[in-house]
């Protein structure tokens, strides 16, 4: 079997079977927000342990840290997703195990990638400055350890994602590699497999450290892609966990047409006990598709209580099916790396779709695209082809008012807060089509707020002269639009909040606190609907103030990393005083649109 067809059997990269294509602390008082905690550090990842399956977390346990009243919504870490407590022994890795199977490339010096600057997006790919992050590296690095993963803005993510996935430079502070295994690490948990992938690949392989090594396992398990683990596994058998780098070693060997040591690495691993024979035979399923293992492998998932990255990866890549009771308690990440791996059934991908688009990970247009793929398939189910039905008509129906109508039909089908979010990104362009002499109401703050989810600004704003003051509508523009609205006070605000239906008027106090971070009203106003409201927007916390030094420094990469970190959770936890700093500082670092777009959407989702 040849190699490409051997990629094509396990619906693998192909570009991680030749490895000439292969791309290549300090302690720091805690600035997070009030409950973070000391981050934690992050273990080698691992297969669950024998003899039986740790059950599934509840998916309504609370976690600990977050910011004051954070929701009990968090999902593992990189460290978790895998759990166990498998003893990683003392006993030294064989010679043979540890060179079978490998890949292996020679570059001349001046093709080798430095570790000084790393990263695949430059400013001129819609990447952030190499001094985005400034120069505090160990800081960096441990505020992205500490996050859990799940940003409460859209917004957020996509900028987070934006500045994680750019050319930085390196600080003195730390190695490279360790910085690329965080930046990795923290974009696995947000669910951004792919951008993971582009940054453990911008690190040569035999340059990467013991932690890159670890974060780079997780990455090509999220991307369902067990031949880009082959590069990693001597270093992994040094000094990482000593049994699935083992795995791993078997796995390489086989995809190599070396049958033998890969049995004889299988062997051994089963013979230690420590990992649960269900995740071996998860290997061995991988060796029957090279031709070099048992072909006969027959996986049982009845007494597997969760999913982790070591079974949703291999299971993933040798098209082997995850039963729905797993899929139901998968962590928010699980769900993203779903939507994103080609392979997958798309059934699956379609369930995990309004999740990943509610957090960023899909684009509008990926969301649509993915659900005409799905709809196109033959006999789709009869939920998808009504619902495509209906977005097929806000896009091109015979008329403004049919499509609009479309609109209004599609935004309520949905169940629940993310399904109805969803529901706003997948008709965003459809919305920013709509002629503005339709008739679509006295406040449409559905439309607007489709628009923006795609960033349709300067089209929502033409929309402001058929606004009311005070709406619901009207507050989303107040500050989403790409200029100042005349006429915001604090008499304005208060005539949104006595239309305000939300809990404890916190969409008012979201309006007062993205107008007084963009400077769209003035200190006076901003003190005297700050009172009437209840609220005071000018507390201040060791985050407030860091986020407000890195504004200062002119680190747009480290404030989005702040930001971030200040929105964990979900928007009905997020303090309105940390909405006023993060849209402050954005502003103050040029980030004026990414600002925007956040305020405006905290108004759509509370």
């Amino acid at each position: 079997m040849t190699k490409k067809m051997l990629a094509l059997t396990l619906g693998l990269s192909g570009t991680a079977l030749a490895a000439a294509l292969v791309l290549p602390a300090v302690a720091q008082e805690s600035l997070l927000p009030e409950g973070f905690g000391k981050p934690a550090d992050t273990p080698a990842p691992r297969p669950a342990p024998t003899p039986s399956p740790t059950p599934a977390p509840s998916s309504t346990a609370a976690p600990k840290g977050g910011p004051a009243g954070a929701p009990p919504v968090a999902p593992p870490t990189v460290a978790t997703l895998d759990g166990g407590d498998t003893d990683a022994g003392d006993e030294a890795s064989d010679g043979e195990e540890g060179t079978s199977g490998q890949l292996k490339y020679d570059l001349p010096p001046g093709a080798r990638r430095l570790l000084t600057r790393v990263g695949p997006l430059t400013p001129e790919t819609g990447g952030m400055a190499p001094d985005a992050f400034g120069v505090r590296g160990q800081y960096a690095a441990a505020i992205m350890r500490s996050m859990r993963g799940q940003v409460a803005s859209r917004w957020g993510q996509i900028l987070l994602r934006r500045a994680l996935a750019s050319a930085i430079d390196t600080p003195d502070t730390i190695n490279g590699a360790d910085l690329a295994a965080d930046r990795a690490g923290l974009l696995l948990r947000l669910g951004e497999s792919t951008t993971a992938r582009m940054i453990v690949q911008s690190v040569d392989y035999d340059r990467a450290t013991p932690r890159l090594v670890a974060t780079a396992q997780q990455t090509y398990l999220a991307n369902a892609d067990p031949s880009g683990l082959c590069p990693y596994v001597p270093a992994g058998l040094a000094h990482g966990d000593e049994q699935s780098w083992r795995l791993a070693a078997a796995m390489c060997a086989g995809m190599s047409g070396e049958a033998g040591p890969a049995g004889w690495a299988i062997g051994r691993v089963r013979s230690s006990g420590k990992i649960s024979n269900f995740d071996i035979l998860l290997a061995e399923r991988v060796l029957g598709a090279t031709g070099a293992g048992r072909r006969s492998t027959t996986i049982e998932w009845d007494k597997v209580g969760r999913l982790t990255s070591w079974r949703f990866g291999l299971a993933t890549a040798t098209g082997i099916d995850i039963p729905a009771p797993l899929r139901a308690t998968e962590a928010g990440s699980i769900r993203s790396w779903t939507v994103l791996a080609p392979m997958t059934p798309m059934g699956d991908r379609i369930a995990a779709a309004p999740y990943a688009a509610s957090r960023g990970v899909l684009s509008s247009e990926a969301y649509v695209s993915l659900l005409s793929a799905a709809s196109s398939e033959e006999e789709p189910p009869e939920a998808l082809a009504a619902q495509t039905d209906l977005l097929r008509s806000a896009f091109s129906g015979a008329n403004a008012a049919d499509r609009y109508t479309a609109m209004e039909e599609y935004w309520s089908a949905g169940t629940g807060a993310t399904a109805r979010y969803a529901a706003l990104v997948a008709t965003a362009r459809a919305a920013a089509a709509l002629p503005t002499g339709a008739d679509v109401g006295a406040d449409p703050w559905q439309l607007l707020g489709s628009m923006l989810t795609a960033g349709y600004d300067n089209r929502a704003v033409q929309w402001v002269s058929k606004l009311s003051v005070g709406g619901h509508g009207w507050g989303i523009m107040a500050v989403g639009s790409p200029r100042p609205l005349t006429g915001v006070g604090a008499g304005s605000i208060g005539s949104f909040a006595s239309d305000d239906d939300s809990a404890e008027t916190l969409r008012s106090k979201f309006l007062l606190a993205g107008l007084a971070g963009l400077g769209r009203i003035d200190a006076g106003q901003a003190s005297s609907a700050a009172s009437d409201l209840g609220v005071d927007l000018g507390k201040q916390t060791r985050w407030t103030r860091a986020i407000s030094e890195a504004a200062q420094r002119r680190e747009p990469g480290m404030v989005a990393l702040l930001a971030a970190a200040g929105m964990q959770g979900e928007w009905d936890k997020i303090p309105p005083y940390h909405l006023y700093h993060i849209v402050r500082a954005l502003h103050d670092v040029g980030l004026d649109a990414e600002a925007r777009m956040i305020a405006a959407e905290a108004l759509v989702r509370v």
